[in-house]
This record gives structure tokens, C-alpha cells and sequence, in this order.
């Protein structure tokens, strides 16, 4: 299959759009088309594994791959989770949380970048690529560690992760700075998120930066999900959710189910609303935002304005302004109209907002409906779940229910839904602790250990050892300094 820039380049291989994670115009590279699951090819994948039904999915988008080779990739990715990536909670009738924090680095990332790297690898031998790459990364809190475990001493590969250095959870802080590895550098930022990921952008759009990285050997490529690489992996576990109600009876073939996603940089959702376009009987899309809701006014009226204070909340990994991978959405609201995607970005760089026309945003997206939770409503949520139904969740996992019972209560759909879980709630012992027990506790450690005590949930061994790991990377620079420290961080 090709793929198109969102703001007109192309077209280019599956393949060579992963190598360069953005197009050169700056754009985003999305399909030719969305390749079309049949309800009888649905029911013949029941019976996959999920790395099968990864591998199958994704063969439908990198044609240039056999399924075999793509079924080495996902066996291997997924041979690091903690048993099945995806598995379904029912916590009441009709209601269930995916969990999706079973890997590495207990976050939803990892279904993404445990198999990156091999999509990486396996398409620059498809393109005959011999350069190294160097992977730039910039992180809310979850993909960084996510992607510094998965291209972890990859070889010829270096990674560098940008993180905002006071926005991020402690615990999410030392998964980062303490990582191993020969070929990875993390570099935290005197500012927020949005500050990290246009850095990034600006280097890729930069040529004098490309040209001075070709001259170390190296040829850009990321992590994030403006990479399609990415984000296609993130399809998987839609179709795996409906699946699998399929094969427990939950569901009837063909019956429509809701999902509700915590949002910050739109491409969790986004994957869903390919899902759909692909075949899968998804009714509703809500998106979740904690109380920097840019998407929620968007999805309300069609307004994208980002000029409003920033917040640093409990959901640091949802603390955004511009979400990137809303591109790709708005190119299909513009009836993929290149030229009109290229002026409204061009709008939001100068001015900080763009807009929709409200009835054009409902008639190509009807599927979407977007919510917000304020601080103390998620922290409400966290306490009324887990004494209802003794289910502990994390602070974005919390945003997603509070924003599920605004929408039953406004909409009372009465499909059956599907709140996404992003990470453990032990990456954020502290606001979780506070919740369920009222107990503050500025200590991250001592919150991990009390949060314990008090629910008698699980610690993971690898967060837990966290206090005993030396830090290893304690760079702080700031925002003007970026550039010059990522290309300082290579060695020629």
C-alpha cells in the first residue's frame, strides 16, 4: 500500500513512511486507503493469537511484508508482556476495562514499542537502507521509557528522549533517567510537553540539522505516533476487544460497541477511528481529557485553540495542548484535501488555533464525542471504583470512566463499551493513594508502599526496584538549548 503526507507529499512505501516517522513537508503519512475487514474474516480471527491477529491486521497496511515475516516481529514483541498485551475486565454488565499496561514499562506504549524496532529494522532492509538512524523522541511521560526499552541497544540505532523535566510522575521521571543501554540518552527540558514535541518537529523540518546528522552517519526517524509504525500497532487491540466479547458471548456478530480513550496526543483514539473505517462495528469514539480539554472543545464545536493556560495535573501523560496526530483526523474531515490541511496547520503554528465548520466535523465524524474531568473528579473516581467494585485504576484510566458516565448520562447508549486502561496504577502512587485513602504522601516510594498495604494490590518488581537504580542520565537544558544538546548527545 502507498502512503500520502497529510499536507501532500508522496507517494511512498509503508516501508520508507516508518524510516522517516514524518514526511518532509512536515505532514503526516496516512494510507492510500483503509483496507476493509470482512464480519466473516472477523469471525474466522477469533480464534488467533494475539500476535496472529497483530500480524494479520498489519499485513493489511504493510503489503511490502509477507505475514510471516510480520508474525516474527509480533511473536517477539509480545513474548516481553506479562502474559496476553490486551486482556478485557468486566466490571459490570456491558462495561469492561482493556488493560493495557501488561508490558515492559506497564504503560499502553509498549504495545507500540516493543514492536517498533523490528518494523524499523525490517523496513530499512526492504529499502536497502544502510544508515544508522537516530531516533528523537519527545515524551509526556509513557512513551519515552516505552521507547528507550524497545530500542535499547538495537543495533545501529541510537535514541534520544525529550521529556518535560517537572511535568512528568516521579516514577515515570526514573524509569527514564535510569535506563541502561549504550546507544540511549534521555534529556529532560525547562518546559512542558507541547515545547518538547515542536522541538522535534523543528528538527525534522530543519535541513541544516538532517544534513548535520547525515554527516555523524545518521538518518532521522520517531518514536512517537506521528509514526505510522506506531501507530498502526495500536489498531491491533480494537479488533482484539471486540474479539474477544465475540468469543465469550459477550457480544453477537456484527452487534456495535463503544470505546472511551484517554486523549493527549490523539493517536490512541485515532487508532480506534481507523478500526473503524476498516470494518469494525465501533458506534461511538469518546475522547477523554483531563481539564486541558483543547479536544473537547474541539469535538463540541469544531474550535482547535490552544492558547489557554496549561495544566500540570494527577494525568501528566494527557498534560497537552497540541495533539499531532489530530492531523491525520482533520485530513479526512477535509475530505483528504491536502492543500486545505497545509493552511489550517499553517493557521495553528502563527496563531495558535484553527477551525472547523461544526456541521462539517459532525457529518464526517459523528462517531466522536468528547468529555473532560476535573482534578477532584477523576480523584472522586478513583475512590468510587475501587470501593464499588474494588478495581484500582490510574489517574488518565480514571479520566476515561469519569468521561464513560458523563456520556451514559447524557447519551445512555446501550451497546456495550470499552474503557481503555493506559497504565498501571503504580506509576502514580501517590495521587492514587491520595484518593483511595485520603493519605498524602509527597514520597513516591513510600506511596507505592502504603498504597499496597491499603488495597492489597500487586507491586511490580521492576517499579518497585526503581529506588535501588542509579541515575544515568541527568541532563536538563533549556527550551532554546534543545537542538544543540540532541545533536551534542551524538557522537560522529
Amino acid at each position: 500500500m502507498e502512503f500520502y503526507s497529510t499536507r501532500g507529499e508522496g507517494p511512498v512505501s509503508g516501508a520508507r513512511a516508518i524510516i522517516n516517522g514524518i514526511a518532509k513537508d512536515g505532514g503526516l503519512y496516512v494510507p492510500a486507503e483503509f483496507p476493509v475487514i470482512t464480519q466473516e474474516e472477523l469471525e474466522d480471527m477469533v480464534g488467533l493469537e494475539y500476535p496472529e491477529r497483530a500480524a494479520y491486521i498489519l499485513n493489511k497496511y504493510l503489503t511490502e511484508f509477507s505475514y510471516e515475516e510480520l508474525l516474527s516481529y509480533t511473536e517477539k514483541a509480545y513474548a516481553r508482556f506479562d502474559g496476553y498485551p490486551a486482556p478485557l475486565t468486566k466490571v459490570d454488565e456491558g462495561t469492561y476495562i482493556m488493560e493495557l499496561w501488561h508490558g515492559p514499562t506497564f504503560a499502553f506504549k509498549d504495545i507500540a514499542l516493543t514492536l517498533l524496532p523490528y518494523l524499523l529494522n525490517g523496513s530499512k532492509e526492504k529499502e536497502g537502507e544502510g544508515k544508522k538512524t537516530l531516533i528523537l523522541v519527545a515524551t509526556s511521560g509513557d512513551t519515552g521509557k516505552a521507547a528507550l526499552e524497545g530500542f535499547k541497544d538495537v543495533g545501529n540505532t541510537e535514541i534520544i528522549v525529550l521529556y518535560p523535566s517537572e511535568g512528568v510522575s516521579d516514577m515515570q521521571k526514573l524509569q527514564m533517567i535510569t535506563t541502561e543501554g549504550k546507544n540511549t540518552h534521555v534529556i529532560g527540558i525547562k518546559g512542558n510537553f507541547d515545547d518538547a514535541q515542536t522541538a522535534v518537529k523543528k528538527i525534522f523540518a530543519s535541513k541544516e540539522m538532517k544534513e548535520k546528522f547525515a554527516e555523524k552517519g545518521y538518518e532521522l526517524s520517531s518514536a512517537n505516533s506521528i509514526n505510522f509504525g506506531r501507530l498502526a500497532p495500536q489498531i491491533v487491540y480494537y479488533f482484539s476487544a471486540y474479539l474477544d466479547l465475540l468469543a465469550e458471548g459477550e457480544i453477537e456478530p456484527g452487534e456495535n460497541i463503544d470505546f472511551i480513550v484517554p486523549s493527549g496526543n490523539f493517536g490512541n483514539i485515532l487508532a480506534g477511528y481507523y478500526a473503524k473505517r476498516m470494518g469494525l462495528p465501533v458506534k461511538q469514539l469518546v475522547v477523554a481529557s483531563n481539564v486541558n480539554n483543547v479536544l473537547t472543545e474541539f469535538f463540541d464545536t469544531g474550535l482547535y485553540d490552544t492558547r489557554r493556560k496549561f495544566h500540570k495535573t494527577m494525568s501528566p501523560s494527557m498534560d497537552i495542548l497540541v495533539s499531532s496526530n489530530l492531523e491525520r483526523l482533520v485530513y479526512e474531515i477535509m475530505n483528504r484535501e491536502s492543500d486545505r490541511v497545509s493552511g489550517l496547520m499553517e493557521e495553528l503554528a502563527k496563531e495558535g488555533n484553527y477551525a472547523v465548520d461544526e456541521d462539517t466535523l459532525y457529518d464526517a465524524v459523528p462517531e466522536f464525542l468528547g468529555y473532560y474531568s476535573t482534578e477532584e473528579e477523576t480523584k472522586d473516581v478513583i475512590n468510587n471504583v475501587y470501593e464499588e467494585y474494588g478495581y484500582l485504576l490510574d489517574p488518565h484510566t480514571a479520566v476515561a470512566v469519569s468521561a464513560y458516565f458523563k456520556f451514559m448520562n447524557d447519551v445512555y447508549d446501550d451497546a456495550s463499551a470499552v474503557i481503555l486502561s493506559t497504565a498501571n496504577p503504580y506509576k502514580f502512587p501517590q495521587s492514587v493513594l491520595s484518593a483511595v485513602s485520603g493519605t498524602e504522601e509527597r514520597d513516591a516510594f513510600k506511596a507505592v508502599k502504603k498504597l499496597a498495604g491499603f488495597t492489597g494490590t500487586e507491586v511490580p518488581e521492576d517499579i518497585a526496584n526503581l529506588k535501588n537504580k542509579p541515575v544515568l542520565h541527568n541532563l536538563v537544558v533549556e527550551k532554546e538549548d534543545i537542538a544543540e544538546a540532541v545533536l551534542g548527545a551524538i557522537k560522529g
